[in-house]
C-alpha cells in the first residue's frame, strides 16, 4: 500500500465542527498554535459566516487560531488570514452568470421563505429562511432561476439555510480554487464538516474527508460513496481526532486543562450557576470516583449470563409473580447496555455484548418484530410488554447497539449473518408511521414507560426513530448498499425536521408543509417553549418536559447546540437533579390532572415522584452528565457525575447497588438492585468526563 500524500492544507467549517463547544474548541486553538509553523498545514476557515464576522468575532477576540486564509459567505469570499488581505481576483471568478437582484425577486414569491438578517449576505451571496424544504420545492426554485438566464449554486442546509450562490461559488469551488492558486494538489488536502453546504468540499475529486460524530445525515448522505474518517467525538473534539488520526497532531489535551471557569462562561450560564460548587476534582473525589468506576464494573459483571445481558442481577433480586420478567434479556435494557459499554476493552463484557444481539435478533418474528425479551431460563421471547402492548422501543434500541457494535469490532461477518432481520425489523418499524409523516405513531404505554400513558408522537421513541434510521443507514453502507444508505438518511432528516417543527412550538408562523397541518399546530401558536415537549397527538399535545427525551435528542444529534443550552437552562432552572441527578419527567403528573390515569396507582408504582412519574433514574443521570459536558461545561459535568456516584452508593440492602430509580423527592433508592443499565451509563459518563481509570491514573 502506497504512503498517503502529506496533509499541507486543512480546510474546516466552523459552527458545529469547530464551534459549538467552547471548552472543546479551546482545546484545538491550544493545540493547533503548539504545532510548528514551519511543519504544520495551512489553516483554512471555510464558513458560511462572513469573513469579517469570523476576522473580528471569533479570532481578534482569541477564541480561534489565526488561519492562513478565510473562505466566507459559502465560498463568495476568500482572503488572506495574517493580512486580512481580499483575493480580489476570486470575485471576478464568480461574476459570470449572476445577478443578485433577479434572485431576490424571484425567490420573494416563494411560499414560507424570509430573507436571513442583513450580516449574512454580501454581493454573491443570497441567503434565506425555508423551514424544512422538499426536493421538488428546492428543484422549482432551482429551475427558476436557470429559466431567468442565471448559473447559480444553491446550497441547503439544516433544514432550514437556503443559500443561492454564483456557478462558481460553493464551499468546494472557492476551496478548489485557492488550491490552484497556491499549486497545492487536492490530494494534500484535509476538509472537516459537519452539514450539508459541506459537501462541496468533500467532493472535491482526491481530498480527504473528515466527519465529527454530531454531523447531520445531510453530510453523511452526500460522502456515502467517499471514504472518510467518521469520528466518534463530537465538535472540535472531533476534528482533533481525525487529526490525530492522520498524524497532524500526537495528542488530544484532557478535558480538565480547557475547563472553563465560571468567570469566562456566558453572563447567563455564569449566574445560573451561581452557588454551584465548581473548579477541580479534590484528591478524595477522584479516589471516591475511582472507586465506584470500579463498583460499577462489578455491577455490570453481576448482569452477564449465557444469553446476554440481563436487566438486573439475578442473583441479587428476588422476583416472584410479574417480576419473573427480570430474568430475561431485554431488548431495550441491554440495547442500552451495550451502547455505553461499547469502549470498555474487556473480553467478557465484549462477549456479552455480542451474545445480547445474537438473542435479540434469532428471536425475531417473522414480520420483524424484536422482543421486546427473551427469557433466559427457557429461551423464550415476549414480543409484548405490560397489558400485552407492543413494545415500539425495542427494536429501535437493538439496531442503534447492533450499528455501534459493528462499528466498533468491524464485524462485518455478524451484519452480514443478521442483515435480513435487521431490514425486517426496520419494515417493522416503518410501519408505525402509517400517516407517512416521518413520525411514528405509539400505543399508550409501548415504550420504557410501560406503566405510564403516552401515546401518538411520543419524544422519547421519535428521537430513537431518527437514530435508527442514520444507523441502518450507516450499516447499508458498511454492507456497500449505497443507494439504500442514502434513502435512509435521507429520510432520517425528514424525521429531524418534523421533530423539532412538531416538539419545539412556538409563536413564529407555523412552517409544517402542507398536509401535515393539524389540531396541535394551531394551539402551538399560543406560546413558545424551552424545550421540546413530551407528547403531541391529533387532538392534544403535553407541555411536559421529558427530561430523558430531551437529553436524548442532544446526545443522538438530533438536537443542536442552540437549542440543547435552552432546554438545559430550563431543566438546570427548575432543578430537575434535586435531590440527586436526575428526574426523568417535570413536573410530575398529579392526581385530578388531566393527564393523571387510574392505573398509576398499580403497585403504588406511578404516584407522583415514582418511577416514569419523575422518579430519579440513574440511567438518565449517566447521559445528562454527558449532555452537560457535551455543551461545555466540564466543572459542572464533574460535579453532577460525583453527585450521581452517590445515589448508586446508597442502596437498599448495600452500599453500590446502581438501583433502578430512586424517589423523586427523597432520593431514597428504589426497584431493582445492581441494574446492568446504570451501571453502563455511569461507566460511559466517567468516560467521557474522563475521570475513569485510564485518565486519572495518569494524572
Amino acid at each position: 500500500m502506497s504512503t498517503p500524500a502529506p496533509i499541507r492544507l486543512f480546510s474546516t467549517d466552523l459552527d458545529g465542527t469547530l464551534l459549538g463547544n467552547p471548552e472543546s474548541t479551546h482545546r484545538f486553538k491550544h493545540v493547533w498554535e503548539s504545532l510548528d509553523p514551519a511543519a504544520r498545514p495551512l489553516l483554512v476557515y471555510n464558513s458560511g459566516r462572513l469573513v469579517p464576522d469570523m476576522r473580528d468575532n471569533l479570532v481578534a477576540k482569541g477564541l480561534l487560531p489565526v488561519p492562513d486564509y478565510y473562505i466566507g459567505g459559502v465560498g463568495t469570499q476568500i482572503q488572506e488570514g495574517h493580512s486580512s488581505t481580499p483575493l480580489a481576483d476570486h470575485a471576478n471568478h464568480l461574476r459570470d452568470g449572476w445577478d443578485r437582484a433577479v434572485v431576490e425577486n424571484r425567490l420573494l414569491n416563494v411560499p414560507g421563505i424570509r430573507p436571513q438578517p442583513p450580516e449574512f449576505q454580501n454581493e454573491f451571496k443570497s441567503s434565506w429562511f425555508l423551514e424544512n424544504a422538499t426536493p421538488e420545492v428546492l428543484e422549482n426554485i432551482r429551475q427558476s432561476l436557470r429559466k431567468a438566464g442565471l448559473r447559480i449554486s444553491l446550497v441547503y442546509s439544516s433544514n432550514r439555510d437556503l443559500d443561492i450562490l454564483p456557478a462558481n461559488a460553493n464551499k468546494g469551488g472557492a476551496l478548489s480554487w485557492l488550491c490552484q492558486r497556491l499549486a497545492i494538489p487536492l490530494e494534500h488536502v484535509l476538509v472537516a464538516g459537519d452539514t450539508g453546504n459541506d459537501a462541496g468540499m468533500f467532493n472535491l475529486p482526491g481530498v480527504r474527508g473528515l466527519i465529527v460524530e454530531n454531523a447531520q445525515p445531510e453530510l453523511f448522505e452526500a460522502t456515502v460513496e467517499l471514504p472518510t474518517y467518521a469520528s466518534r467525538k463530537i465538535m472540535a473534539d472531533g476534528v482533533l481526532d481525525g487529526l490525530c488520526h492522520h498524524g497532524i497532531v500526537c495528542a488530544i489535551p484532557p478535558s480538565g486543562q480547557a475547563a472553563m471557569p465560571a468567570h469566562q462562561m456566558d453572563p447567563e450560564f455564569r449566574q445560573l450557576f451561581t452557588g454551584t460548587k465548581l473548579g477541580t476534582l479534590t484528591d478524595t473525589e477522584k479516589k471516591f470516583l475511582l472507586t465506584a468506576y470500579d463498583k460499577a464494573l462489578a455491577a455490570l459483571r453481576k448482569n452477564i449470563t449465557p444469553l446476554g445481558f440481563s436487566a438486573c442481577s439475578l442473583d441479587d433480586n428476588t422476583v416472584t409473580g410479574t417480576d419473573a420478567n427480570y430474568r430475561s434479556v431485554w431488548a431495550r435494557d441491554g440495547g442500552v447496555t451495550i451502547i455505553n459499554t461499547i469502549d470498555l476493552d474487556e473480553p467478557d463484557i465484549r462477549r456479552a455484548q455480542r451474545r445480547t444481539l445474537d438473542t435479540l435478533l434469532q428471536a425475531a418474528a417473522p414480520n420483524g418484530q424484536i422482543p421486546a425479551n427473551v427469557r433466559i431460563d427457557d429461551g423464550v421471547p415476549d414480543y409484548a410488554g405490560v397489558g400485552n402492548i407492543c413494545s415500539i422501543d425495542s427494536g429501535m434500541w437493538v439496531i442503534i447497539a447492533f450499528y455501534n457494535y459493528v462499528s466498533k469490532t468491524n464485524d462485518h461477518d455478524f451484519l452480514r449473518h443478521h442483515a435480513d432481520r435487521l431490514q425486517a425489523a426496520m419494515n417493522w418499524l416503518s410501519a408505525h408511521d402509517s400517516n407517512n409523516d416521518g413520525l411514528l405513531e405509539i400505543p399508550e404505554a409501548g415504550d420504557w414507560t410501560d406503566l405510564f400513558g403516552r401515546s401518538y408522537n411520543v419524544l422519547y421513541d421519535e428521537v430513537l426513530w431518527y437514530r435508527t434510521n442514520v444507523c441502518f443507514g450507516h450499516l447499508c453502507e458498511m454492507l456497500g448498499e449505497h443507494t439504500k444508505a442514502a434513502d435512509y438518511l435521507r429520510w432520517s432528516q425528514r424525521v429531524r425536521a418534523r421533530v423539532l417543527d412538531v416538539f419545539w412550538p412556538n409563536t413564529a408562523e407555523p412552517s409544517t408543509p402542507r398536509g401535515h397541518a393539524h389540531f396541535a399546530n394551531r394551539q402551538f401558536s399560543m406560546g413558545d417553549t424551552q424545550y421540546l415537549i413530551a407528547e403531541v397527538t391529533p387532538f392534544a399535545f403535553n407541555w411536559r418536559c421529558d427530561v430523558y427525551g430531551n437529553v436524548l435528542a442532544y446526545l443522538m444529534n438530533l438536537l443542536d447546540v442552540d437549542r440543547a443550552r435552552t432546554a438545559f437552562r430550563f431543566m438546570w432552572g427548575v432543578g430537575v437533579n434535586e435531590p440527586h441527578p436526575v428526574a426523568n419527567l417535570y413536573p410530575v403528573v398529579q392526581a385530578g390532572d388531566p393527564d393523571w390515569k387510574a392505573y398509576y396507582t398499580v403497585n403504588l408504582l406511578n404516584l407522583p415522584h415514582h418511577y416514569h412519574n419523575g422518579g430519579l433514574w440513574p440511567l438518565v443521570g449517566g447521559m445528562w452528565v454527558r449532555f452537560i459536558h457535551r455543551l461545555g461545561f466540564h466543572d459542572v459535568a464533574c460535579r453532577e457525575l460525583v453527585r450521581l456516584a452517590k445515589l448508586n452508593q446508597l442502596g437498599r440492602d448495600q452500599e453500590w447497588e446502581f438501583n433502578e430509580w430512586a424517589h423523586g423527592q427523597t432520593g431514597r433508592p428504589m426497584g431493582k438492585a445492581f441494574q446492568a443499565w446504570s451501571a453502563a451509563t455511569f461507566l460511559r459518563a466517567c468516560q467521557e468526563v474522563e475521570v475513569d481509570p485510564a485518565h486519572l491514573n495518569n494524572d
